[in-house]
């Protein structure tokens, strides 16, 4: 085991083990968090409450959840001055299975997105995001009830891989100058310039993951969404590669949207249809026609514009959750922003990490103990006692507080 400088490692919970492509999950397994930053700590305190009442009310005090703080943005530069210590990704990579508040994201300077950071460093290659409504929350849209997707948004590569520089460094300067030479490219003096890097082992292997999560939920359909009419040789691949990989791979179980349209045998009724969209068509149809969409697997870029702009038609990210998945590895996290100005104010909406923690208590197995979480936040929500975030948006509502929100979500678990 790890030497731990900062954190301190439970003495009574046991690592989760990953062999053979499975984990193996102990009674008390060792679980890092992060509180998070800003609101972080607020969020945090409510939902590590509501995670423990599940789990003792699930299995009667046979399983426990071994909490380890880890550390990482403000709290951790502060006290250690790193922002984010080797020991707390290794920390992540050794117990498997982390989540995490929201962290600190300098806008045009400053410090590398440490979200983004760990996401390479561990090789979460998956940001996974459900997005459902819950009967109640008020919505923008006259049916929200009819968006219920999952979006597998690739999470390494696209202009989020950080390889860019500066207008008028001399990195930017001297690429410039090489593409304008060497391949006539119309850049302007003085640009700021970035690389999309777009592989095929990349794209591939998010696509299987969207692919066999829609074959074992027994969804309708995996839609690949990107912009390859224009960047042809980045998303179009994206695209193309899909389309490979899911005849290589799953041929009995897929159907392409084209042969479905022409019948005959290979419109096989039970078979998962992948289809693709144009990224900003797939705006317009989640709006017009979200329930023809259960699965998309999309790059980066468009995949966090999806899963925000779908969030925010059933009530908003106070209430979408997010994993950040690879092979054994995997944090669930919050999908919004810190809300500085919110800190220690008991106020926001812990719902992000709360059913972040419902994709990692599933994620170990413990089904149970989600289902009786997601049970608690819909009793709370119909009972209209809620944060002020949902509470605006509800006729009737009583606006409570962070830690009000965590005890009503218990009360809601109704075995």
């Amino acid at each position: 085991m790890t030497k731990y400088k900062f954190a301190k490692v439970p003495p009574r919970g046991e690592a989760i083990e990953f062999t053979n492509g499975a984990l193996k999950v102990p009674d008390r397994p060792i679980v890092p968090f992060v509180e998070g930053d800003g609101t972080g700590p607020d969020i945090w305190r409510a939902s590590v409450r509501v995670f423990d009442a599940a789990v003792e009310r699930a299995y009667s005090g046979q399983r426990a959840v071994a909490w380890m703080e880890v550390f990482a943005g403000e709290k951790s530069f502060q006290q250690y001055q790193d922002w984010l210590p080797q020991e707390t990704v290794d920390a992540m990579q050794e117990f498997r299975v982390s989540i995490k508040g929201p962290l600190t994201t300098p806008v045009g300077g400053g410090i590398r997105s440490l979200n983004v950071t760990l996401r390479q460093v561990l090789d979460l290659y998956a940001c996974i995001r459900p997005v459902r409504y819950f009967e109640g929350v008020g919505a923008p849209v006259k049916e929200p009830e009819k968006v219920n997707i999952v979006i597998f948004r690739e999470n390494t590569e696209d202009v989020y891989a950080g390889i860019e520089w500066k207008a008028g460094s001399p990195e930017a300067e001297k690429l410039g100058a090489y593409l304008r030479k060497e391949f006539k490219s119309q850049i302007r003096e003085k640009s700021a310039l970035g690389v999309k890097p777009m592989s095929e082992f990349g794209s591939k292997r998010l696509v299987e993951m969207a692919i066999r999560y829609a074959i074992e939920k027994c969804k309708e359909s995996v839609t690949l969404v990107h912009k390859g009419n224009i960047m042809k040789f980045t998303e179009g691949a994206f695209r193309d590669w899909g389309y490979e990989l899911a005849r290589d791979k799953f041929a009995n179980e897929l159907v392409s949207e084209a042969d479905l349209s022409k019948g005959g045998t290979g419109a096989r009724a039970d078979a998962v249809i992948v289809k693709d969209r144009i990224a900003d068509s797939m705006f317009q149809q989640l709006l017009l026609r979200p329930d023809e969409y259960s699965v998309i697997a999309t790059p980066n870029l468009n995949g966090d514009y999806v899963s925000d702009a779908a969030a925010a038609q059933v009530g908003g990210l106070g209430i979408a959750p997010g994993g950040n998945v690879g092979d054994g590895v995997a944090v669930f996290e919050a999908t919004h922003g810190t809300a500085p100005k919110y800190a220690n104010l008991d106020k926001i909406n812990p719902g992000s990490v709360i059913l972040s923690g419902v994709m990692m208590l599933e994620y170990l197995g413990w089904n149970d103990a989600g289902k009786l979480i997601v049970r608690g936040l819909e009793n709370a929500i119909k009972s209209r006692r809620v944060t002020y975030d949902l509470a605006r948006q509800m006729s009737g509502a009583t606006e409570v507080s962070t830690s009000a929100f965590g005890d009503e979500i218990i009360k809601g678990m109704i075995a």
